[in-house]
């Protein structure tokens, strides 16, 4: 991480294995890294609403590409944001005046 006054930058192997041990510790799954808290960051915001440009800024990505792998959306927010598309969509169509 950073260099302060008390010690040396902190090298992220140093950090992975303090994180494994902690995970270990708490009988967490094997597969869940350090890394996993920034992939959680990014999903947290996007499921809060946040604009996605701001969490592109945030992680630091120059592409929304790249922050669109780090979110790992829910199936519940899936669906949530389908149905208000879809009620948009509907209520749109229903609202159109004249015909064709």
């Amino acid at each position: 991480m950073w260099p302060s006054e008390r010690g040396p930058r902190i090298g992220l192997a140093r950090i992975d294995r303090r994180f494994a041990t902690y995970r270990d510790a708490l009988g967490l799954d094997p597969g869940l890294d350090f890394h996993s808290l920034r992939r959680s960051y990014a999903t947290y915001l996007i499921e809060d609403g946040y604009d996605p440009l701001f969490v592109q800024f945030q992680l630091g990505h120059e592409h929304a590409s790249t922050t669109s792998l780090y979110t790992c959306v829910s199936s519940d927010f899936r669906v949530r944001t389908m149905r208000r598309a879809l009620g948009q969509a509907v209520n749109a169509a229903l609202n159109v005046k004249g015909s064709i």
